[in-house]
């Protein structure tokens, strides 16, 4: 079937494009040639990043250029001065999420826009002249024009040109740039130059061809069109006409229901609907108050004639209609000024079934048949038209509004919208992290759930630098480019105090002395490091040559402090002398010197960072350099030492890398690509010393677990090794290559309190020594449901627990509570009624009279058309509970297809639980049902009885029908925290509800195995299943050199082991001394004796036994021979499953690699290879691993082209097989499954079936965290489906060919060997 030099012909699968060797040297999925930033070449060695990303604040959207959001169906972007935002709608649960960040602007971003077309294709445009047009779908750029003759100012699509950009800088003129096509080139439009005043933004028309409009800074505006006149400043605002006052253009929008109506607004002059033929002002639209003005504006596609505006002091949004003057309404939705507006095209489409009337389509314009203004009855507010609209604030706050609904549907608030020089966790709290930026403000972040909960006032010009006051102390100093340094109050909100030591200088480094509080150091371009008391009294100036960019406090000795140079000088000063000479000057770096770090564990050291690229370690008591750390391209910026293991080091570059250095013999441990410009800060809190922060000119933190640096001692901890192997010295832990060793304080607080328990020792040391190596996301919060559900006493609960997932026995105990709180607060706050009496008189009239006449349902039924529903169901209990309950029902389901939140007390008050959980699931508001349901299990929400007699069976069974329905919701809460990347928050929503299976298995599926091992340990017998397959997981992760002592500990830990023991025997690659120690160590037989014994469990017919014990055995080779044959034999049959074939394929998966490549086993390796990866390709199908069945089934059918075997299965038998699970599964087949496919699958889904149910809580695919944080790295293709990998990257042994870490988690689980189809295992665990 294939051509000479290997290319398959007729492939199964669209992925089929890929070569094979003759034999296994290049195997199967081959890689398609990954985009790779020139900058950042990378050495491959085949390994696992180490440093994992886990968490991602976006920045916010910038203020200062006008087009800067923009939308197309279910997305919309925003952009940061140097990064565009993308966020997507996640169908399934109806929320927008990040998708991808744009970053190869090196200058500010001016403008974006977004292909009417192509909702793939966007353009954006850059202060360096520079513009790009971006497939969003494959993230990356289609086309550059690198010189576009002067900043543009404002870029647009040309309507009716696919491949053409349109931009223009302040004075023109506007080049059209055709990018694509049969004729490429830049051109000039013949009339739009040679304007007389700067231009603010111009729009194409969207349906009449090539007509185009621009704004001008003097208010005026030019129309062009092909074949008539052109008109240049025109239509000015009257009130500006013979005189020469400047009234910029801020928005103008075609009306799209028109050729020639046009909606303007001027930031003085307010709005005006104008007639661009006629050029004639049609309306002019007044404001409530002189002061407001108005900054964006946005036609709503879903209501003809309706637009919106934003107002440019304060946040308030207006909504208006051509037909009136005057707004309709405003709502105030932030205290600061709105930036820009865009309304999203399509009402987003909820799940939930609406009723919708169709709608007109057939205007000629806004006008001619505008929606009239809706009449205000008096208690139904105007309900606004449904629309979302991306709002984006002054303050870089950007969110997407829901008009109808009148909620934020997303509000990202208070992002930095500039670079971000430096980042301080708290002191005396891990979860808060304080950043310091460009825009002038520091912020404070919850990082566990990354959102900001203090600013400071702002306006401070640049902040370079930041430094938290020691212990609780709350206030945080900054340091400033031209105001000096500051100390802000965290608590009061307002700055204390402030230093002007060194005049207008910028200050680049601030330190605040933790060992000493009542000194500041702070050092300047003036040449000084200036160190004074908090009160102001200056006790040493030190001056230097140049310009000092960084200073560091010993952490030792409190009167040391060291500062980095422009001169390339490191210097020491000692504060307890007078002099004012440094101590020791160390020389050695080419460039200026940034940074300095002294060493929180060693004595005597400390590192700096250079212009040269470079990062050296000296040692203050040799006078001498001790290590030179090269491999950054560019200036080092961020540095940190780790707490725990002294020779971590780890550096942030202008390179765009974070590298992690062994500074024991200076190797480069790993490199983390994923931010998008200059790594500036680096930061670690003490007490979790493996969780990292890192800040970036990409306006972005992000946060990474460094656990997987040392990922042994968790391991230690676990197989209850002695307390050496986890805690030792720095002496120790500095010999080079010796494993890693914890030496910092947290640490050592552990194990003193550990050891002052007398029980429950084990449970606690997983406990801690888990939360000091996990990341913030919930693991605290998952430790507490395990103490919860082992039965520990509330009250020692901590005061957090109440903010994360509770269990449910106390979710109504706490949310009550809360809601006391709430009240007290609240009472104060409440304003009067509703005022105006409403135009429907004489129905009021008629319904007085039925009330008088006792005829109360009347009454009730008139009200209702009134829309006066809470006056109707006041009395409707006076006809009867069944009325009333029925009239709540009516008015729930009216409130519902609304799309209303006031449904929900209607639906609680008449026990309608069902309605509203599904109402709430609908609206992918999974929380919210969380609660109802709970509550409906503790029986708070029942419906009311019509009759007095006594319901408790009936009660009964409604409670156990709302336990189910609390357990389905907290599943799908669960499910939308793992799509998010939040495996352990899914594993608390499991436990909330003591459901411990599905908990491990989040845990699992998320490959947090280290954590659901120490989990299920501490949870013990409910756990055990799920633990052992967690142990047998990480056994396999650490076979390899240097732990398999550490597998084979692991392995020992589960009870019914000797297979596993076995096969991580036969899998140990030693000399034939190393081979038998191990086999002692297990309790097995040497390996002469397992030949013999193998012959023996032969001729008694044990043939597992037998492949065992040969594979244990000097010949390995031996077992293939006989398990293969054994393998073929079953599958001729008609009644095998999955069950009885696998184990004896897996058991001979673990023969060793070197005897498995060896050249007379070509044959026996294929069929191997073969017979695992079809076994592999069903028990995909069974555990649901959608994502890579295809490719199990292509990575078989090539197997089987390519090589010489002869094995029971036929390409054209698979290919049925993936079609019929294809046509049965996958639910975006066009067609119905045919007869036979059906026939098929069942036939399949027979051979699938567990004998052991247990299996099946295994099922859904993996997802790790971090997967769905976009990254900046290079972009991988994946060589199953061709794509870019979205998240982890796990490369494969040739060096090149990636598939995504998911992928490849699922695919070991399935069939060990790589997809390259070398013999070689895979271990991406």
């Amino acid at each position: 079937m294939a051509d000479h030099d290997g290319h398959p012909r007729g492939p199964i699968t669209a992925a089929a494009k890929t070569h094979l060797a003759e034999d296994g040297e290049q195997g199967t999925f081959q890689h398609r040639g990954a985009v790779r930033r020139a900058q950042a070449s990378r050495h491959l060695t085949v390994r696992m990043a180490k440093v994992k990303q886990v968490g991602l604040l976006a920045a916010g959207c910038q203020p200062w250029n006008k087009d800067v959001c923009a939308a197309s169906g279910d997305r919309f972007a925003y952009c940061a001065t140097l990064a565009i935002y993308i966020y997507q709608l996640d169908q399934q649960y109806n929320e927008f999420k990040l998708r991808s960040i744009m970053s190869e602007h090196k200058k500010t971003i001016t403008a974006i826009s977004w292909c009417p077309d192509n909702p793939d294709l966007f353009a954006s445009a850059s202060a360096d002249n520079l513009l790009i047009v971006w497939n969003v779908a494959e993230q990356k750029a289609v086309a550059r024009l690198d010189n576009t003759k002067g900043v543009p100012a404002s870029v647009s699509w040309c309507w009716n040109s696919a491949d053409g950009v349109a931009f223009v800088s302040q004075r023109g003129p506007l080049y059209i740039w055709v990018y694509g096509g049969p004729d490429p080139g830049l051109t000039v439009h013949k009339e739009a130059h040679s304007f007389l005043s700067d231009i603010c933004l111009f729009r194409w028309h969207p349906t009449k061809k090539g007509k185009l409009v621009f704004g001008h800074t003097d208010g005026s505006l030019s129309v062009f069109q092909p074949g008539s006149k052109s008109q240049k400043h025109v239509l000015r605002p009257e009130s500006l006409e013979g005189t020469d006052e400047e009234d910029p253009v801020s928005a103008l929008e075609w009306d799209l229901l028109s050729t020639d109506y046009l909606l303007v607004s001027n930031l003085h002059n307010g709005i005006r609907l104008v007639d661009s033929e006629a050029l004639t002002c049609i309306t002019s639209f007044c404001f409530p108050s002189a002061a407001a003005s108005v900054q964006c504006l946005a036609w709503v596609p879903s209501a003809p004639g309706m637009f919106i505006t934003g107002d440019s002091q304060v946040g308030v949004l207006r909504v208006w209609n051509v037909s009136r003057s005057t707004p309709l309404d405003s709502f105030k939705l932030k205290k600061t000024g709105f930036h820009a507006l865009h309304v999203l095209n399509s009402p987003l489409t909820k799940k939930a079934p609406s009723s919708c009337s169709p709608s007109k389509s057939q205007h000629t314009s806004s006008t001619s048949e505008a929606v009239p203004p809706p009449t205000l009855s008096q208690n139904r507010s105007f309900s606004l038209p449904p629309g979302h609209a991306v709002c984006c604030f002054m303050d870089g706050g950007v969110g997407l509004y829901d008009m109808g609904a009148k909620k934020w549907d997303f509000l990202r608030d208070l992002g930095h919208v500039e670079t971000i020089f430096d980042c301080k966790f708290k002191p005396d709290d891990p979860n808060l992290l304080a950043t310091a930026s460009f825009d002038g403000t520091i912020k404070i972040w919850d990082t566990n759930t990354l959102t900001a909960v203090y600013t400071s006032p702002g306006n401070e010009g640049v902040v370079y630098s930041l430094s938290w006051a020691p212990g609780d102390l709350n206030c945080i100093a900054g340091a400033t480019s031209r105001n000096g340094a500051f100390i802000w109050d965290v608590r009061k909100g307002k700055i204390i105090t402030r230093f002007n030591e060194h005049g207008k200088n910028g200050i680049f480094c601030i330190s605040w002395s933790h060992k000493d509080s009542k000194r500041i150091a702070t050092c300047s371009g003036d040449g000084f490091c200036i160190i004074r008391t908090i009160d102001g009294k200056i006790l040493h100036k030190y001056k230097h040559p140049a310009a000092v960019f960084g200073c560091d406090w010993s952490q030792n000795n409190k009167d040391m402090i060291a500062t980095g140079c422009e001169d390339k000088n490191v210097r020491v000063y000692y504060l307890a002398t007078s002099s004012d000479q440094p101590l020791k000057v160390f020389t050695g770096h080419l460039a200026k010197v940034f940074h300095v770090r002294w060493s929180p564990l060693r004595e005597g050291i400390l590192c700096s960072g250079s212009d040269d690229g470079t990062v050296r370690i000296w040692d203050y008591t040799q006078d001498a350099c001790i290590n030179v750390l090269s491999g950054h391209t560019a200036p080092v910026r961020g540095l940190m030492w780790n707490t725990e293991v002294p020779y971590l080091l780890i550096s942030g570059s202008w390179d765009y890398t974070i590298r992690v250095w062994d500074t024991r013999d200076g190797t480069c441990l790993d490199t983390a690509y994923d931010h998008g410009a200059d790594v500036y800060g680096l930061t670690c809190h003490h007490s979790r010393p493996f969780t990292m922060a890192s800040c970036s000119r990409d306006s972005t933190v992000r946060l990474w677990s460094l656990t997987p640096l040392i990922s042994p001692l968790l391991l230690n901890i676990l197989t209850e090794q002695p307390w050496e192997k986890i805690i030792g010295n720095t002496d120790t832990a500095m010999v080079p290559g010796s494993p890693p060793l914890l030496c910092g304080k947290v640490s050592r607080d552990i194990k003193q309190e550990l050891d002052k328990l007398s029980t429950d020792i084990r449970a606690k040391k997983l406990r801690w020594f888990s939360e000091c190596f996990s990341p913030p996301g919930g693991s605290s919060n998952l430790w507490d449901l395990v103490s919860v559900i082992n039965g520990q006493d509330d009250s020692l609960l901590p005061a957090s627990y109440s903010k994360g997932v509770m269990h449910m026995k106390h979710l109504l105990k706490f949310k009550t509570s809360e809601a006391q709180e709430l009240t007290i607060v609240k009472m104060s706050k409440f304003g009067g009624g509703i005022g105006a009496p409403s135009k429907e008189e004489r129905l009021r009239e008629a319904a007085d009279i039925h009330l008088r006449l006792g005829q109360i349902q009347r009454y009730c039924e008139l009200m209702v058309e009134l829309g006066q529903w809470e006056k109707a169901l006041a009395v409707a209990p006076g006809v009867s509970m069944k009325y009333w309950k029925k009239l709540m029902q009516r008015r729930a389901d009216q409130l519902m297809a609304e799309d209303n939140d006031d449904a929900i007390p209607y639906c609680i008050a008449t026990g309608d639980i069902k309605k509203l959980v599904t109402f709430f699931t609908g609206r992918g508001q999974l929380l919210e049902a969380v609660m109802i349901a709970q509550g409906a299990c503790e029986g708070n929400i029942r419906a009311p009885k019509s009759s007095p007699v006594n319901h408790t069976t009936n009660d009964v069974d409604s409670i156990q029908q709302y336990q189910s329905l609390l357990h389905k919701v907290c599943e799908e809460l669960a499910e939308w925290y793992f799509q998010d990347g939040c495996s352990v928050l899914a594993a608390c929503c499991h436990l909330a509800v003591d459901n411990i299976q599905l908990a491990m298995s989040s845990l699992i599926r998320g490959n947090e195995l280290e954590l659901a091992a120490c989990m299920g340990i501490v949870l013990g017998e409910v756990a055990n299943q799920s633990t052992v397959y967690c142990l047998e997981l990480l056994a396999r992760k650490y076979m390899t050199t240097p732990t398999w002592e550490v597998s084979a500990d692991l392995l020992h830990m589960i009870p019914d082991n000797s297979i596993l023991l076995a096969k991580l025997c036969a899998f140990y690659p030693g000399s034939a001394a190393e081979i038998n120690q191990l086999h002692e160590r297990c309790g097995l037989p040497s390996s002469e004796e397992c030949g013999a014994l193998a012959q023996a469990a032969m001729s008694e017919g044990d043939l597992f036994s037998a492949v065992k014990l040969h594979l244990l055995s000097c010949e390995p080779e031996a077992a293939l021979t006989i398990g293969i044959e054994k393998v073929k034999e079953q599958l001729t049959g008609s009644d095998w499953t999955v069950d009885s074939v696998q184990p004896i394929l897996d058991l001979m998966s673990y023969i060793r690699t070197d005897r498995l490549i060896m050249a007379k086993m070509t044959e026996a390796r294929s069929e191997l290879l073969i017979l695992c990866g079809y076994i592999g390709g069903l028990l995909a199908i069974r555990r649901q691993y959608s994502s890579i069945i295809p490719a199990l089934y292509e990575y078989t059918s090539q197997l089987l082209k390519r090589r010489e075997v002869c094995v029971p299965l036929k390409i054209e038998q698979l290919s049925v097989e993936l079609d019929a699970w294809r046509a049965c599964t996958q639910s975006n087949c066009n067609s119905p499954p045919s007869e036979r496919q059906r026939e098929e699958f069942s036939r399949l889904q027979r051979r699938i079936q567990p004998t052991d149910l247990a299996a099946l809580i295994l099922c859904g695919a993996d997802y790790v965290t971090g997967s769905n944080l976009p990254s900046h790295s290079d972009v991988q293709l994946s060589c199953f489906t061709g794509h870019r990998i979205q998240g982890p990257v796990f490369v494969l042994e040739d060096g090149k060919s990636a598939i995504s870490l998911n992928d490849a988690l699922m695919w070991a689980k399935v069939n060990p060997f790589s997809p390259l189809g070398t013999g070689v295992r895979i271990n991406p665990f």
